[in-house]
């Protein structure tokens, strides 16, 4: 059993959660920044869940309070002794004080070959590049977008007839594999005093 305390962070289905429980990974704490059904797949595997709900800060507005909600998160985690943070689906941006309180320690799945197709519309942008190949990457996360150290990746190769719908789907599939594999050598790597760096390179890219 690992020492370290991990928190996901979600914001829609919960599908990576669910994949990540499943896993075997221990979560410490589930936590989101809106509701939804990652809160509830949360309860359902009796892991502590909590909202940290955007609307107290703003919402979705242009006067959202992004550094205000990235404090509030980090002391939230802080108060559960959180080692390792696990981004999962989670759909807020989060400033320089977040991070600081986890340096090194919020990991992120993105579904592109990083550093190919940053961003949100990383799926739309590679269907329209028309690339032989996309796939999924796991890693640090970092206060620039996707910007992070690459711990591992997978190729998902673009069909003829995909589109970004189809093609997100098996990237999902491959994803839901990777990420608690990469979860389970971090925490292990944190136990054994190194940093979630370490992994890097470890993983066999296919």
């Amino acid at each position: 059993m690992s020492h370290v305390r991990l928190c996901v962070l979600v914001s829609g289905s919960g599908t990576i959660l669910e994949a990540i429980v499943s896993a075997g990974i221990e979560v410490a704490l589930v936590a989101s920044d809106r509701p939804c059904r990652g809160l509830e797949v949360a309860g359902d595997a009796g892991i502590e869940a909590v909202l940290v709900d955007r609307t107290t800060f703003g919402g979705f507005s242009k006067s959202f309070d992004r550094e205000g909600y990235s404090r509030e998160l980090a002391e939230v985690l802080s108060a559960h002794d959180i080692d390792l943070v696990a981004m999962a689906g989670f759909g807020t941006i989060m400033t320089a004080v977040f991070h600081a309180a986890f340096p090194g320690r919020v990991l992120n799945t993105h579904p592109s070959l990083l550093p190919a197709f940053k961003g949100w519309h990383a799926v739309a942008q590679a269907v329209a590049a028309r690339v032989p190949e996309t796939g999924c990457t796991v890693h640090v996360a970092t206060e620039e977008l996707d910007n992070g150290p690459i711990l591992a990746q997978r190729h998902v190769a673009v069909l003829a007839n995909d589109d970004e719908h189809t093609l997100h789907e098996r990237i999902k599939i491959v994803e839901r594999s990777l990420y608690p594999l990469v979860l389970s050598r971090v925490m292990a790597s944190l136990d054994e005093g190194l940093e979630p760096v370490s992994v890097a390179g470890t993983l066999e890219e296919n």
